[in-house]
């Protein structure tokens, strides 16, 4: 399966003259021109004194140049990409705590980074798009000279980190997570043969590039494959149908809200969707309703496959299976990359059908978090990677999520978790989109809430709606509070948060 250990024998795989990088609206770039970027880029950055091992931090648009940047820079050096929303705080927290060595960043782009940068004595060179070349080409221009002999010059190794990126952090400090040429290699190998990519795939990349599910499952897995990406400027509802009927794309890959709000406009679009290519359609990065799995393959006419990743695994653990092998609502999927099993409190593996927390082990995961030893040592167990989430594996080998452990809400010392109640009110034909959350209780510790969008024109009331939940749920399992909202707040990559959502929803007192 692995034919490639660093990102600069990935790359070598696609046919000199296809498409590799494209973008809406331009001509796109080659795998041959891909390749020739590589080196010119690992060039630069050695003139500049920048090699294998030292971090470049990423503040670039979502796009296309994102996409090359970060595959050429991670060819002889570290890449560290940094979501450009982020304020100028969270600029200071980030290249500091990253020890970054350079900024790169689009010229003409506006970004606190840059005063962040020029503080702490950080270079700052500037990404120039080749406005009349292919898109993803561009040249690296420094702010001021810059001269030097990096320590390692050329192509990184196996063995080298080629991606940088924080944990979440959504309860403590965000933690850093390495991840070398190896693990992410292998992920996008994995991603690869559970969708049997080929030469002639084309994915449509929707997902934000300074996260590993775009840039892994979109932008490497399809490189690795000898297909294309086509990188849009990020996702937009408005304009994901002409998108799609201009590419033609044979997959995408996306979070359950996106999928979510593609739905809400599918209905005007169904000719455009009839006349396209679309092969299957993927779901990452958080837990897919049941019902808006059936949905999207009614409306498609394709399979969802819906699979489970996280950083710390290089994106990729467990993923359903393609048709005509058997996929599962609710359910995702078998081992995909890794080795999974299900581990009790004190580290014991458990049986088929038994509770507990999923942990993982293999060529994609990450060695440890970096200058963390307290992490690490509550990380791994006997080498196995600790996820976090609590599941179930059946005899065939299928793996049921029921949460994420710090989600799972203690009710008096009576344990449930949030997606069981999601999914039953997701059933009423009023509702839309909806998130449980844990809301603070003055004698149980705990009490449950569900946070709930209405289909459009649709109405209920917050009764009717615990009636309904009622009828399908044990009582300490039926939300005491719904809030009806416009829209679930998002994190910056388009999951719904539980953690600290009572806080912003003000039913903390």
């Amino acid at each position: 399966m692995y034919r490639a250990d660093t990102v600069v024998q990935l790359i070598e795989q696609g046919r000199e003259g296809d498409l590799a990088i494209g973008a809406p609206g331009r001509p796109g770039l080659t795998h041959g021109g891909l390749r020739d970027l590589a080196r010119r880029t690992v060039a630069a950055l050695n003139a500049l004194g920048i090699g294998c091992g030292d971090r470049v931090a990423l503040v670039l648009p979502n796009g296309p140049e994102m996409a090359t940047a970060f595959v050429t820079i991670a060819c002889g050096a570290t890449t560290a990409p940094l979501n450009p929303a982020y304020r100028a705080e969270e600029f200071e927290f980030y290249l500091s705590d990253l020890n970054a060595r350079a900024l790169v960043i689009q010229e003409g782009m506006e970004s606190p980074a840059r005063a962040v940068a020029a503080a702490r004595g950080i270079p700052i060179i500037e990404l120039v798009p080749d406005a009349k070349g292919p898109a993803g080409l561009f040249t690296l221009k420094p702010e001021r000279p810059l001269s030097g002999s990096p320590a390692r010059a050329g192509f990184a190794g196996a063995e080298d980190v080629a991606l940088v990126l924080h944990t979440s952090g959504t309860t403590s400090r965000p933690k850093i997570v390495p991840l070398r040429h190896v693990n992410v290699t292998a992920s996008a190998y994995h991603i690869g043969h559970t969708l049997e990519l080929g030469h002639e795939d084309v994915c449509l990349n929707i997902m934000p590039l300074f996260h590993i599910h775009g840039l892994i499952a979109a932008v490497l897995a399809s490189l690795a494959a000898g297909g294309a990406v086509v990188c849009t400027p990020g996702f937009n509802a408005l304009k994901f149908f002409s998108w799609f009927e201009e590419i033609r794309p044979s997959w995408y890959t996306a979070v359950p809200t996106m999928h979510q709000a593609i739905l809400g406009r599918a209905g005007r679009n169904s000719g455009i969707i009839q006349s396209g290519r679309l092969r299957l359609i993927r779901s990452s990065s958080a837990s897919l309703p049941p019902q808006v799995m059936e949905e999207l393959e009614r409306v498609f006419q394709v399979p969802v496959i819906e699979s489970y990743g996280m950083t710390e695994a290089s994106h990729q653990m467990a993923s359903n299976p393609l048709p005509p092998r058997l996929r599962y609502t609710g359910c995702v999927g078998i081992a995909a990359g890794p080795e999974i099993g299900i581990m009790d409190e004190a580290g014991n593996l458990l049986p088929a059908g038994v509770l507990g927390e999923i942990v993982i082990r293999g060529r994609n995961v990450t060695a440890g978090y970096e200058n963390n030893p307290e992490a690490n040592a509550k990380a791994f167990t006997h080498g196995w990677f600790r996820t976090g989430d609590q599941g179930t594996l059946d005899e065939a080998g299928y793996l049921r999520i029921t949460g994420r452990l710090k989600e799972i809400i203690n009710r008096g010392g009576e344990k449930l978790s949030p997606l069981e109640v999601d999914t039953v009110l997701m059933d009423h034909p009023a509702v839309q989109q909806v998130v449980t959350f844990a809301m603070p209780h003055p004698k149980l510790g705990e009490e449950v809430a569900a946070a709930v969008v209405l289909r459009e024109g649709a109405s209920v009331t917050e009764r009717e709606l615990r009636d309904f939940a009622a009828r399908r749920l044990a009582d300490f399992k039926v939300p005491r509070k719904i809030v009806f909202l416009t829209e679930i707040p998002k994190g910056a990559t388009g999951k719904l948060q539980r953690i600290g959502l009572a806080e912003r929803l003000g039913l903390t007192a």
